[in-house]
């Protein structure tokens, strides 16, 4: 039967009839007096009527019930059956049923235990409803707007009476045993209302005037988490909700409550602040242990090597947790001594363990700065040993700019030759015109800046200046030829072996003033000229084509004079004019 918190007993319930008759005045003698009061005995059962009777035979079909009548009664053995099948009737047990029908002519009674049983429970669910009683039932299913409960009879429990707040899983109470409060019920069309939010307001609110009463700010109680959000967990205090905000929940990083808490977990929490009047509690779980950073100076002193984990990476750094609630930030800029890393992510990985040096420590801020390329050496320092000043050396090309090539040395270090330490004689446009990336090259150590990071090499140095030597193979006064390479107002460029280029001033064209060669000679006319002057330092060397003429009209004058007995015929003017022809054909 059904647990109902009322104490009255069942006034509808009578004995069995020898009882009463027992209860007689045992004093009467037989005779037709008392034979009539035996059977009137008999008559006082009434169809609905529920009585007590002791169980006297079990066969296959039947269960016979003596309740005080001539004969006994019966009942359908399905009445006894359990849901394995077993029958539950054994003969001497005292039941409760109801007198379905009888016939004194037939001496017949038609007895039922579970429509009894049914009357009880009606009798029960009155009682609760009427002194505002509880009753006890389980869920047995889930039904349109909520359950139905077993509490003897099948009743409605509305899904918003369930619970205080709604339930996500409605599954889950199917099952579950509570008690219940009767919101109304009609017996007639067998229908019940119940309501388990009731009860949990009411003991609620008792919690909540408790609580209220006893809790004030730093007290550390222990709690039910009751919701998740985002942004923190409301702990039931008993009655009182309060907030335990993320940041509030531990002193490293939370990305999610989630991920530290589920519904139902007890946990302990510190009373941060409190409003009574609003009924506001904010909480705090962190605050139980102490801060980290207090202790962190002492922890993690300049210079000393930790080891972390990478726990974010942004533009310009990542940071690194070196204990719950102590992260350093590695910037970029610390972490390589030869690359020039643009993003973290491409030196490190979040969940990555790393080796750091501790920089600078601000423990007021919460910030320590780290150095990944600290712990280990720092390549420049040995470098200039490693490759002094002058030392050749055999590297692949790993990037061409505008300004020169890049070549990989060792240990990250790449050396630059600038376009102009190429060659010594080619007048070089982009590096791309002699080399590729991947091409191995050779070059010589010009000078390293462990302070700038550079290091500085050159290929043309491999072989000599050829400007050295220029003023040997060129003697000033000696006559030369060449390729007109440039033209310009102020004279000619020529050149007379690759990369060697000499000028011929507009003043050393001609005799004749003119203020331009453009105009006169064409880029790849060839030219001959005579040296006038070298400068190896500067890479000069001064050419002129008037000289030339004015020593061919010298040459002219002195023949004239040596040939003037034999042609005394012929005028200087003709013979200037006979050898300028020969000339000019001769070129």
């Amino acid at each position: 039967m059904v647990n109902v918190t009322t104490n009255s007993e069942d006034e509808m319930v009578r004995k069995p009839a020898e009882e009463t008759a027992a209860g007689k005045d045992s004093s009467q003698d037989s005779g037709e007096p008392s034979m009539m009061m035996y059977e009137d005995s008999f008559g006082q059962f009434k169809e609905g009527e529920v009585v007590t009777g002791v169980i006297t035979s079990v066969d296959k079909d039947l269960v016979l019930v003596d309740i005080g009548y001539k004969s006994e009664g019966q009942i359908r053995i399905n009445e006894f059956r359990a849901e394995d099948g077993s029958i539950t009737a054994k003969i001497g047990d005292t039941i409760e049923v109801m007198v379905e029908w009888w016939d004194d002519e037939d001496e017949r009674v038609i007895l039922s235990k579970d429509k009894a049983a049914n009357v009880k429970v009606w009798e029960s669910i009155k009682k609760c409803h009427d002194e505002d009683g509880t009753i006890t039932g389980t869920i047995s299913s889930r039904v349109k707007g909520g359950f139905s409960v077993d509490i003897g009879v099948l009743a409605f429990l509305p899904g918003s009476q369930a619970d205080l707040r709604p339930i996500r899983n409605l599954d889950e109470m199917v099952g579950k045993t509570f008690d219940f409060k009767i919101l109304k019920y009609n017996r007639k069309r067998s229908n019940i209302v119940l309501s388990r939010r009731v009860l949990l307001e009411k003991e609620r609110e008792s919690k909540r005037s408790a609580t209220l009463s006893s809790i004030h700010e730093g007290k550390v109680l222990l709690g039910t988490v009751k919701n998740i959000t985002e942004y923190g967990v409301f702990v039931d205090l008993g009655g009182v909700d309060g907030l335990l905000h993320i940041t509030d929940i531990s002193w490293g990083r939370v990305k999610h409550p989630s991920d530290m808490f589920r519904m139902g977990d007890q946990i302990n929490v510190k009373v941060l602040n409190l409003d009574l009047e609003k009924e506001r509690v904010s909480l705090g779980m962190k605050q139980l242990t102490p801060d980290p950073w207090s202790t962190a100076v002492q922890k993690y002193p300049v210079g000393s090597k930790v080891t972390g984990r990478v726990v974010s990476l942004t533009d310009y750094g990542a940071f690194v947790e070196l204990q719950e609630g102590i992260e350093g930030l590695i910037h970029v800029s610390e972490m390589s001594w030869t690359r020039k890393v643009r993003h973290p992510s491409k030196v490190v990985s979040v969940g990555e363990s790393v080796e750091a040096v501790v920089l600078d420590i601000k423990p007021d801020a919460r910030r320590i700065s780290l150095g990944m390329k600290q712990a280990a050496p720092n390549p420049w320092d040995v470098i200039a040993e490693k490759y002094p000043v002058g030392t050749t050396i055999e590297g692949k090309i790993k990037n061409i700019t505008d300004f020169g090539i890049f070549i990989g040395i060792d240990e990250g270090i790449d050396g630059l030759v600038h376009i102009s330490d190429i060659s010594w004689t080619k007048r070089i446009k982009h590096p791309s015109e002699l080399y590729k990336k991947g091409d191995t090259v050779q070059a010589i150590v010009l000078d390293i800046e462990k302070e700038n990071e550079r290091f500085s090499l050159g290929i043309k140095q491999i072989q000599e200046d050829p400007w050295k030597t220029v003023g040997q193979r060129y003697k000033v006064g000696s006559e030369i030829n060449g390729t007109i390479t440039n033209v310009t107002d102020f004279g000619i460029f020529v050149e007379i072996e690759e990369g060697i280029e000499g000028l011929v001033h507009v003043s050393e064209i001609s005799k004749e003033k003119i203020k331009t060669p453009v105009g006169r000679y064409n880029i790849g006319d060839m030219i001959t000229a005579r040296v006038m002057t070298i400068n190896s330092d500067e890479r000069r060397i001064g050419l002129s084509v008037k000289r030339l003429e004015m020593e061919g009209e010298q040459g002219l004058l002195s023949d004239y004079v040596n040939n003037m007995g034999s042609q005394k015929t012929t005028s200087f003017g003709e013979l200037l004019r006979e050898n300028l022809q020969e000339k000019l054909k001769e070129e």
